[in-house]
């Protein structure tokens, strides 16, 4: 991925021209004329807060400015992300199981046996046919090429845009009802699509047909071996 505009995706060769350290110029994009990327001078904050709000300039600079600094360790914060991905995907298994089930010094070897392999087979099973289907409907709907590259590059944007999921371990601390659980599915859903859209360029019915195909097929998944 090259450096983009965050106001328009186009692609431009660099963001800012420095002069002496703290002293920088941002450069402005070739195409809408607007400054290529605002977020460079701005706070942390501004930038989640807007992801939050899924502004598509917010999702541009982190997914091609940010990354793209990454590019020579792009393949260890892949794995990184899916490792977290899959981390917290347990512990939502574990939330959704947790009411149904007995927990307490009572329970048997076996039943928390049992817990746990049905809470891994939702974890690799679910996630397994989720990116499966995933790339199926991108594929399929957005007419994107089969290339090794694009295809790391939109499952590195999925697994970014699901950053929603770190609420989960607020749960650890306080007492949540468990709709909470499926109202942050709904945002990690919202914010894959926008994700999706900044990547393909695609409209955005498309993207949200291919996320939502995706995560349907995971939730039938897991429902058939809850």
């Amino acid at each position: 991925m090259e450096y983009r505009c965050v106001q328009c995706g186009f692609r431009i060769k660099t963001l800012f021209v420095q002069y002496s350290p703290g002293n920088i110029r941002l450069m402005k994009c070739v195409n809408c004329k607007a400054v290529a990327d605002e977020y460079i001078e701005c706070e942390l904050m501004i930038v989640l807060i807007d992801l939050i709000l899924h502004k598509p300039k917010a999702y541009r600079h982190v997914l091609f400015n940010v990354l793209n600094h990454e590019r020579t360790h792009i393949q260890g914060l892949l794995w990184k992300s899916l490792v977290g991905f899959l981390v917290l995907d347990a512990y939502r298994s574990l939330l959704v199981k947790k009411p149904e089930e007995e927990w307490g010094t009572s329970m048997s070897i076996s039943s928390i046996f049992w817990i746990y392999r049905k809470m891994l087979m939702d974890v690799f099973l679910g996630n397994y046919m989720f990116l499966c289907s995933f790339l199926f409907a991108i594929r399929s709907l957005l007419k994107t090429s089969a290339q090794f590259s694009r295809f790391r590059d939109l499952l590195l944007a999925v697994l970014i845009s699901s950053y929603f999921k770190i609420l989960l371990t607020a749960m650890m601390v306080w007492e949540f009802p468990p709709a909470v659980i499926y109202i942050i599915d709904l945002f990690v859903l919202s914010s894959n699509t926008v994700a999706l859209k900044v990547i393909t360029k695609s409209t955005m019915n498309r993207c949200i047909g291919a996320c939502f195909i995706a995560h349907a097929i995971k939730f039938c998944i897991t429902q058939a071996f809850a």
